[in-house]
């Protein structure tokens, strides 16, 4: 594949589903970490990226920004939500056969601390178990300069054919 944009800016940027089913779930998540296939869309207006890829474990950095608050101003729920559900998809998507795809059938997030705006973090998604029609993950947002545990969740996905 040739050198994609780092975020899909339209549908043309994306692979086709033949594309995709072509390759197990750790080719596409590599892929997408060396530049051949766009990282996802959301990751762009959440402000993250994929930093690393291997079989069962993923990581991300990013910072949220102010579009990012709530009415008080804080780093809104949903941000660390999609975060986490991303680095858990992303986990278990390394363990999803050629031919396959998943989808999250639940999530759960537990918000420890408030992340600071413009706070660089990362998270880590593990996988836990992936059978041949069910995967477990837990991930963690961790300050990317202190270390401290923002926010844990963990998700229950199907794997489908």
């Amino acid at each position: 594949m040739t050198q994609a944009p780092l975020f899909a800016q339209s549908p043309a940027d994306l692979p086709t589903r033949d594309q995709l089913l072509a390759m197990s779930g750790l080719q596409f998540m590599q892929a997408m970490l060396a530049g051949e296939i766009p990282h996802p869309t959301i990751a762009a207006l959440m402000g993250y990226h994929i930093t690393s890829v291997e079989p069962g474990r993923v990581t991300l950095r990013g910072k949220p920004g102010f579009q990012h608050t709530n009415p008080f101003g804080g780093v809104h729920g949903g941000w660390y939500g999609t975060v986490l559900d991303t680095a858990l998809g992303c986990s278990v998507m390394t363990a999803v056969p050629q031919g396959r795809w998943y989808t999250t059938l639940e999530y759960k997030v537990n918000i420890t601390r408030a992340l600071p705006i413009g706070m660089e973090m990362e998270a880590e998604g593990l996988l836990d178990h992936a059978g041949r029609s069910t995967a477990v993950a837990h991930a963690t947002i961790r300050g990317a300069e202190d270390g401290r545990v923002y926010a844990t969740g963990s998700t229950t996905c199907i794997i489908l054919s």
